[in-house]
């Protein structure tokens, strides 16, 4: 150590200190340059691995690595020189080191969380598998949170700051806290409950029928869920209205139901156990339809001005456009069957019955009939004659 200090300073012309903060700042350049050559040597390397947590570890080195060492160089020159001088600031340098490299460390971990945040889908999507955003945002967000608070906790001693009184007056302050901000906790857990039940996810169609909620699941935060209703407007729900409703999700059926009412004439009676037999034939052999689900093809009512057939099945698709191709398929093909037997659809009708009215009966000489429908008369009269002088 003295030996290069002494070589320094018979070459510089400086005085020993000097020359120990001219070798520290050499030596930090150095290691900073030789670091950054290993970690490029290193990330040629994992980009040929199928892992992405190296690439991960990579990215969040690399930049926050470089500061790191040039904050430890500074912290050995400021220790050189604390010993040159005993000016107050250079404590406050220390503390500041202390500081900065805390936060290098955690700006580091949260470069490598928000890679691996973005490497993770990208990775599964690459191999066609599903992916629960919803759980890695969850997770993402407990990282960083957990990252920023261990931070903070690490930097307060540097600072001056007693954990234990902070501990303490959270502790003493927590239930007045609580009362005043008890909505936004109310949130906080109902986040937290949807991230551990998971009803629903990012890109899910959610409904409840006891609110007028109904759209496409866009966002999910500690506070409020953004949800994009069929209109595109935004509908903005606190978290915690989530723990207190019910919350459909049409999203993750298996199937969609294809239920219809078919009317047939009054005068097509005649046909329609053919026609009954002839669609449940049809839909059985359709591809869009899933036998092994419940299938009722039935005769199932008189009704007021036809005669009705339930036609109850699933479709194997859930997407909302493809059902739609498969339902206009299966009635035209009813239509078509219809036709077949010569039997028409009903609709609305109504007959009415008038009473005839009475026959006329006959007439005495002199007499009168009367009837409700009809009244007439009968006048007796003279009829001329010619005179017999001509």
């Amino acid at each position: 150590m003295s030996n290069w200090k002494e070589w320094l300073t018979s070459v510089l012309g400086v005085s020993p200190w000097v020359a120990t903060l001219i070798g520290v700042a050499v030596l930090t350049v150095v290691i900073n340059a030789a670091l950054q050559w290993g970690l490029r040597q290193f990330g040629r390397v994992t980009q040929r691995t199928t892992s992405v947590w190296d690439d991960a570890l990579v990215y969040g080195a690399q930049r926050p690595l470089a500061w790191a060492v040039w904050v430890v160089g500074a912290g050995f020159m400021a220790r050189v020189l604390q010993r040159q001088t005993d000016e107050a600031f250079l404590a406050q340098t220390l503390a500041a080191h202390d500081v900065a490299l805390v936060a290098c460390v955690a700006w580091g971990l949260l470069r490598f969380i928000n890679q691996l945040g973005h490497d993770v889908p990208a990775q599964r999507a690459a191999r066609g598998e599903e992916i629960d955003h919803t759980t890695l945002d969850a997770l993402l967000k407990l990282a960083r949170l957990t990252t920023v608070v261990a931070a903070a906790l690490v930097i307060a001693p540097t600072l001056g700051f007693q954990i234990g009184g902070l501990l303490a007056l959270g502790g003493v302050g927590g239930l007045a806290v609580g009362l005043a901000a008890k909505d936004i906790l109310a949130n906080f857990f109902g986040g937290l409950t949807i991230y551990l039940d998971r009803p629903f996810a990012v890109g899910d169609w959610i409904r409840s029928p006891d609110k007028s909620i109904e759209g496409t699941v866009e966002y999910i935060s500690w506070r409020h869920t953004r949800i994009r209703a069929f209109n595109k407007n935004p509908i903005y729900v606190p978290n915690a209205v989530f723990t207190s409703i019910v919350v459909e999700n049409p999203s993750r059926m298996s199937h969609r139901r294809l239920k219809e009412t078919v009317g047939l004439r009054y005068d097509d009676f005649a046909v329609v156990q053919p026609i009954v037999d002839e669609i449940r034939a049809m839909i059985q052999a359709h591809p869009g339809i899933d036998t092994s689900q419940t299938l009722i093809v039935n005769f199932s009512q008189f009704g007021a001005s036809s005669l009705d057939i339930l036609i109850y099945t699933f479709t194997r698709t859930t997407v909302w456009t493809e059902f739609h191709h498969i339902k206009q398929d299966v009635l035209l093909k009813v239509g078509d069957i219809i036709a077949r037997h010569g039997a028409e659809i009903a609709f609305p009708t109504q007959t009415l019955h008038l009473q005839s009215p009475a026959p006329n009966l006959p007439i005495p000489p002199g007499g009168e009939q009367d009837t409700p429908e009809r009244t007439s008369s009968v006048h007796s009269h003279t009829v001329p004659t010619k005179d017999a002088r001509g």
